[in-house]
């Protein structure tokens, strides 16, 4: 879906207001099965990489830099993912599946580490010890309860940070921050934070270790004055417009789809004609190109993001009981 712009920070709408009783509702019920008692608890180490928000706040490039710390302590992550998007319900491994089966989070996951999809987070979970792992990294499921988390983590995107902080459907909070914030053992701000969202965060929970890390972007000098039409279905595709107009892009349309949108060839070829009739190239994201139809993605450049922390003095001792060390 796509966000409603009454979402946004600062908002104040008679939409919100009138919809804020559905949210108590929807509160309650979040944080009724969030607080069950786990299913199972894992013999190895489990990191829940979540949000209380809906959408994106930047988990899947969170996952992969956190993947990379500690396999370069030594240890041997598998991914757990619920392949949002995808057909299939596992628990599978990722092998040479598509996004039509698996979702695109995986497929960008896989490129690093192991990644099992499971709808079940305990059978998905059991699966990656079976493979192998010594930790498992959660891709969200931060609201799940069936499987015990040893860490979760929060991710906000500084640019959004919670929205107007209402409850969905009056806003895009999954449950209020007092009970979201409540669960986590670490909290990472991606960006600068334009809301004002750490003050709010630091009175609910002065004791929450803070990480900041920002999104770099792979250097893309060829960009600088091209005419593109840019395209995304992310849970923010104003973020990626903004990207490439900072890498001096010229964009001449933007397009934007709901997040994990499923491409059709028909979509493809009306936006590779609209890109023609303007004389520009196309460029989506790379995880939107995880979902393209396989016979689309001639001609449809796409950038490389990853994260850069910007210290890693806070995280060492969150990650702390996945590693061994106190």
């Amino acid at each position: 879906m796509k966000a409603p712009s009454f979402w946004n920070f600062g908002k104040k709408t008679l939409r919100a207001r009138l919809l804020s009783p559905i949210g108590a509702l929807y509160h309650q019920a979040t944080t009724r099965r969030a607080n069950q008692q786990a299913r199972w608890k894992a013999p190895v180490p489990v990191l829940c990489i979540g949000n209380i928000t809906m959408g994106g706040a930047g988990k899947t490039p969170t996952a992969l830099a956190i993947a990379h710390y500690l396999m370069e302590a030594g240890k041997s992550p598998i991914f757990l993912s619920r392949g949002y998007g995808g057909r299939l319900a596992g628990p599978v491994m990722v092998e040479d599946h598509t996004a039509v089966g698996v979702g695109d989070e995986p497929l960008l996951l896989k490129q690093l580490a192991p990644v099992c999809v499971s709808a079940d987070r305990v059978a998905g979970a059991k699966m990656c010890v079976e493979q192998g792992a010594d930790v498992i990294i959660m891709d969200d499921g931060y609201q799940n309860p069936h499987l015990y988390k040893d860490v979760s983590i929060l991710v906000v995107d500084g640019g959004f940070g919670h929205g107007n902080e209402k409850v969905f459907p009056a806003g895009p909070l999954r449950e209020k921050l007092t009970t979201g914030l409540a669960r986590a053992q670490g909290l990472i701000l991606i960006g600068e934070d334009k809301t004002g969202s750490l003050a709010r965060i630091g009175n609910i929970r002065p004791d929450l270790p803070l990480i900041k890390a920002e999104i770099q972007v792979d250097p893309r000098d060829d960009l600088k004055g091209k005419k593109l039409l840019a395209f995304a279905g992310i849970g923010r595709p104003e973020k990626f417009f903004e990207t490439l107009r900072s890498l001096g892009a010229e964009l001449c349309e933007e397009v934007g789809f709901a997040d994990h949108h499923p491409y059709s060839n028909e979509e493809i070829n009306a936006l590779k004609e609209r890109a023609k009739n303007q004389g520009a190239s196309l460029i989506t994201t790379q995880k939107d190109r995880m979902r393209l139809p396989e016979n689309m993605k001639k001609d449809i450049d796409w950038i490389k993001i990853s994260l850069v922390w910007q210290g890693l003095d806070v995280l060492k001792p969150v990650l702390s009981p996945l590693l061994g060390k106190e």
